[in-house]
């Protein structure tokens, strides 16, 4: 667990956050959306690529924080 860990913070600061100027390409499309701006195709994909290491990230931390309380659990 502790490498997919890794493996998510290292491609969400990379990938998730490229290209670094002006500013993170997946907050210029969260921008968009929240501000209901019409997205092209390519804009969608590329909300999706530059989110999916930000969702496996909070997938690899959900999973470790349900596995502690779980242990937990099983302790008492």
């Amino acid at each position: 667990m502790k490498s997919q860990l890794q493996i998510a913070v290292i491609a969400s600061l990379t990938l998730g956050l490229a290209p670094f100027a002006p500013e993170p390409h997946i907050w210029k499309q969260i921008l968009n959306i929240y501000y209901g701006r019409p997205m092209a195709g390519i804009d969608w994909f590329d909300l999706f690529m530059h989110g999916a290491p930000w969702l496996f990230l909070f997938y690899v931390l959900g999973s470790i924080a349900f596995r502690k309380k779980a242990a937990k659990r099983e302790a008492k």
